[in-house]
């Protein structure tokens, strides 16, 4: 019991390792392929279309009802201190620093990620591949590329609307719906919002996201077995993997940024 036990172990770490092989492998050669996506850049902007625009809806109000949250939660901790006039730097500080890029990453992978996977999963089971490919035309630089770079390019945009949109929100409850003094929550939070400690590195987070949950969804839909059950499952693993990915890189960045402030 236990050699078997063993044993399975053993193997699926080395499955493990050999499928994390092979997505380092299917990144360098998208990146090696990506001259078309910016010679036809065409191609990218209609990417652009299918992965940043079709997810505005869904940033923009869930971005909105973040910073209302932020301000009712924030206000009834500063209200305990005496110190609600600061409600702006609260809301302000933990949208651009944190929850804009996470949150956002983790609704892009969900909508516009798992649309991604599904897409190529779908193309490659219905064998349009490997038709491209009798044709001369390579998928990686035709499909693949301008979806990977319409990702990159879209992820900080829709993180910035988030947060922008968070702070609105925060701006309605803490001075519409409370009464906080408005020039006192735009004035404190202009002054304590450091553009290269806190939006530079909002932006860095963002960027970083956007590569790894693109790179998930393409590779998982380009590895999908050509089957309905395995384009699921794909699409599945996608907004699994992509969310890991996202907090554990949350983490690592934060520790190497509070280090560089510190």
């Amino acid at each position: 019991m236990l050699k078997q036990a063993i044993t399975n172990l053993g193997s699926r770490t080395l499955d493990a390792l050999w499928t994390v092989g092979l997505a380092m492998r299917f990144f360098v050669t998208v990146l090696l392929h990506s001259g078309m996506a910016f010679r036809r850049f065409g191609l990218t902007i209609r990417e652009l279309y299918f992965t940043g625009v079709l997810s505005l809806i869904v940033i923009l109000v869930s971005g909105l009802f973040v910073g209302m949250v932020l301000g009712l939660q924030g206000y009834e901790t500063l209200q305990t201190y005496g110190a609600e006039e600061s409600l702006g730097i609260v809301v302000a500080l933990s949208l651009v620093r944190e929850l804009g890029p996470v949150v956002a990453a983790l609704l892009f992978a969900s909508r516009a990620g798992s649309a991604i996977t599904a897409e190529i999963g779908l193309m490659k089971a219905t064998e349009q591949l490997s038709a491209m490919e009798m044709m001369a035309v390579d998928p990686l630089a035709r499909v693949v590329a301008p979806r990977f770079w319409a990702g990159v390019i879209s992820m900080p945009l829709l993180a910035a609307l988030f947060s922008a949109m968070g702070v609105f929100g925060g701006y309605l409850v803490g001075v519409q719906l409370i009464g906080i003094d408005e020039g006192a929550f735009w004035s404190q939070m202009q002054n304590a919002v450091d553009f290269e400690r806190d939006v530079l590195n909002g932006v860095i987070k963002s960027v970083v996201f956007g590569i790894a949950v693109t790179a998930i969804a393409l590779f998982e839909g380009y590895d999908a077995p050509p089957t309905a059950e395995g384009v699921a499952g794909a699409t599945t693993r996608t907004v699994v993997t992509s969310s890991l990915v996202v907090l554990a890189l949350d983490f690592v960045l934060t520790a190497f940024m509070f280090r560089g402030i510190g």
